[in-house]
């Protein structure tokens, strides 16, 4: 008879070896989402993109604007801009969901990834992070009328 027959007992132990094995490596192999404090400290883009205008404005000097705020279904975007030499330098988000931790949770990875792309961009098309939905659209709204009043 071989050791590993039907009714055999060893034959169970191999078997939930295996499984438990097969669990872990899948468990480990998942990625889970940086910390709120490795994404904070994210480094600004460097000033290697153009600025992307069809305006033809001259401006010159630093001007800092907050755009209108913006309702979302799970709360109010607001962000505010400055722009010096006609490039955008800097882009906050002024108010934006925490009512929850999990409101917290999502805006600690999504609002500076919001943050670099705007830079990057230097304009509001910039792509809504998966899992912020509803932040990404009010934060891209609220950067447009902070940008058409910078502009305007």
């Amino acid at each position: 008879m071989h050791a590993l027959r039907k009714n055999h007992p060893l034959r169970r132990i191999v078997l939930a070896s295996a499984a438990t094995v097969s669990g872990m490596v899948l468990l480990l192999s998942l990625k889970p989402h940086a910390s709120p404090q490795a994404v904070l400290a994210l480094p600004a883009p460097s000033g290697s993109a153009s600025a992307s205008g069809g305006t033809g404005s001259a401006a010159t000097g630093t001007r800092t604007v907050t755009g209108d705020t913006v309702q979302t279904r799970w709360g109010p975007v607001q962000v505010r801009v400055t722009v010096k030499d006609g490039r955008l330098t800097e882009v906050t988000a002024v108010t934006y969901p925490t009512d929850n931790p999990r409101d917290q949770e999502i805006n600690s990875y999504a609002l500076p990834r919001l943050r670099s792309e705007a830079l990057q961009a230097q304009s509001a098309d910039i792509d809504t992070v998966s899992g912020a939905t509803y932040t990404s659209e009010g934060y891209r709204q609220s950067l447009q009328s902070a940008l058409d009043s910078v502009s305007g």
